[in-house]
């Protein structure tokens, strides 16, 4: 992280459907001490249990808590109410902002990127709680669960005390399959340890990148228990499970040519629209001695010259995307016009 993004405000978003344990989070975060005087933004108060004996005072909307902590209603644009508590000049320095369960993570992202807050907050992580008994059939209900599972940096699966060993294994492999970038954690309760959640970096453009380990199949669950009706993708490729959402990733030792580059980006994130929500990578680019680090929230994109490739180092162009019913061949050959003749 450079030193300008070390002096913004960070924020991290809580979402997940209704019923997640996002709630319980959100509670966690405002009665114990993980070192933050927070700002948190919820959508009603009535929705989260704060003792009376918490509460310091009151100033319109802000509810001062007595761990230093301010709590705040969500009327209206998401700018304006931030905008108000910075001018209020209230002493906090992280920012948490919960959803309702019916909330696409989206626009706040959008938010962060495209508004005249980045100058003064960022968005660290948007962490997402998911429901270890119910998720698969929520994604039934409507298309929020996918989004906020696509654009999540951190997945909680929640009340893992209430599902199998084996299904709680099941679904963690279909949400990496989903969302290929997240960290995922298991829960009970909603009880982290808050440092896998809050002021990870996780937005940040240079921020450490991991591929994705490759999905693989352990005969002991895929082949030998499963039915030829079961629903799972055996293909040793992705092993995704026929979801609308899911990610995927490309590797390449030949590099980039960057006006072919710039080109199909442009195209890509025009074409997809609101179907490709997150896509992340590094690149090495001919011609450019640094590794140049990429990343797009639907349609807005960054790109960045990052470091000097180490020596010993493979310079390889690794990307990931993440994203609804998209045509994984047409942007892998899209992907393969841009290398450097």
């Amino acid at each position: 992280m450079s030193k300008d993004e070390q002096k913004l405000i960070p924020a991290t978003v809580l979402t997940g459907y209704l019923g997640a344990g996002k709630t319980t989070l959100l509670s966690r975060l405002l009665t114990q001490n993980h070192g933050y005087k927070c700002a948190v933004i919820i959508n009603e108060f009535g929705a989260v249990s704060i003792d009376h004996q918490l509460v310091v005072g009151t100033d319109e909307e802000i509810v001062e808590l007595k761990n230093g902590c301010l709590c705040c209603r969500l009327r209206g644009d998401l700018v304006v109410c931030l905008n108000d508590l910075l001018q209020r000049r209230k002493r906090f320095d992280y920012i948490i902002i919960e959803t309702t369960g019916l909330a696409d993570p989206s626009p706040i992202a959008h938010t962060f990127m495209a508004s005249d807050l980045a100058d003064r907050v960022r968005l660290d992580a948007i962490v997402t709680v998911v429901d270890a008994r119910f998720f698969e059939k929520e994604l039934e209900q409507g298309p929020e669960p996918r989004a906020q599972v696509a654009f999540a940096d951190v997945i909680l699966i929640n009340k893992t005390d209430l599902a199998t060993p084996a299904e709680v294994d099941h679904l963690e492999r279909r949400l990496q399959a989903m969302n290929a970038l997240a960290k995922i954690h298991r829960t009970r309760q909603s009880e982290i340890d808050f440092a896998k959640i809050l002021n990870l970096g996780a937005r940040d453009v240079t921020a450490p990148f991991e591929m994705p380990p490759e999905p693989h199949h352990t005969h002991q669950h895929d082949h030998h228990e499963c039915g030829p009706d079961c629903g799972h993708d055996h293909s040793h490729g992705h092993g995704h499970h026929n979801d609308a959402v899911r990610s995927f990733s490309i590797t390449e030792e030949r590099p980039l040519d960057l006006k072919k580059l710039e080109g199909w980006l442009s195209v890509l994130l025009l074409e997809n629209g609101e179907d490709l929500y997150r896509s992340k990578g590094i690149l090495r680019v001919q011609g450019v001695a640094k590794r140049v680090i990429f990343q797009s929230v639907q349609m807005l994109y960054e790109a960045v010259p990052d470091r000097l490739w180490y020596v010993g180092e493979p310079q390889l162009s690794q990307m990931v995307f993440i994203g609804k019913d998209l045509d994984e061949a047409a942007i892998r050959a899209g992907f393969r016009q841009c290398l450097a003749g």
